[in-house]
């Protein structure tokens, strides 16, 4: 079972409440939702947010477009996956966050199929970047996933849930999936008002006429878009 856990908090520090900032009159979050529920690999989503009252807007909106929500610890974001990973018996856990809107589904896909057959133990298009910021995907196996969670111990490796796993390469197999040219200067991303007016223009242009938009369409009108 190949099971997608998208980490989403509403107490980010830089942009406060982002994940529910309208984008074309709904949610952000469910934008990202929309675009990861295309993918054709993914067996499972689950929306992975805190134990804190103000996450109950997250939650809120997962039971309400009938997505898979799990609650755990706000800043051992590692202990939420293993957690989450563990009652959802995957096998195999793609890590998202929710600040990424213009997720790519066909991206998550090639993701996935390259780290299965190569046989890695972990995956990611975002340790050796090419892609623009804001297509972050990883792709660990449970065996991996659950020694990190036994081993990490600093704080770090704790909120950002892979450090110990990439940082280990003697430990783990590692598979860097890279794109044909390096446009890891564009930033997609949402961490500030900036990022989500740009993401805001690029559903403007494109969701309208094509709501499964593709990275080459947001390449092709880029030249359009004032950021």
């Amino acid at each position: 079972m190949i099971v997608a856990i998208l980490q989403a908090r509403m107490s980010s520090t830089r942009l406060p409440g982002k994940v529910m900032k309208p984008l074309l009159n709904k949610p952000m979050l469910y934008r990202q939702i929309e675009r990861i529920q295309l993918s054709k690999r993914i067996d499972k989503l689950v929306v992975a947010t805190s134990n804190q009252s103000e996450d109950e807007l997250i939650v809120k909106l997962c039971k309400e477009i009938d997505v898979c929500v799990f609650r755990g610890d706000l800043n051992n974001v590692l202990d939420r996956y293993y957690q989450a990973a563990t009652f959802f018996n995957a096998k195999q856990i793609v890590r998202l966050t929710a600040d990424c809107p213009l997720a790519d589904p066909h991206l998550i896909d090639e993701l996935i199929a390259f780290h299965l057959q190569g046989g890695y133990e972990y995956s990611s298009n975002t340790v050796k970047k090419t892609f623009p910021d804001g297509l972050d995907a990883e792709i660990l196996s449970m065996p991996t996933l659950a020694a990190a969670w036994q081993a990490a111990q600093l704080a770090s490796e704790k909120e950002h849930v892979t450090p110990f796993v990439y940082n280990n390469p003697n430990r783990f197999s590692l598979g860097f999936y890279k794109n044909n040219q390096d446009l890891s200067s564009l930033r997609w991303t949402v961490d500030y008002i900036e990022d989500f007016d740009f993401v805001t223009q690029v559903y403007e242009a494109l969701y309208p006429s094509n709501p499964a938009f593709t990275t080459q369409d947001i390449l092709k009108v880029l030249k359009h878009i004032q950021k």
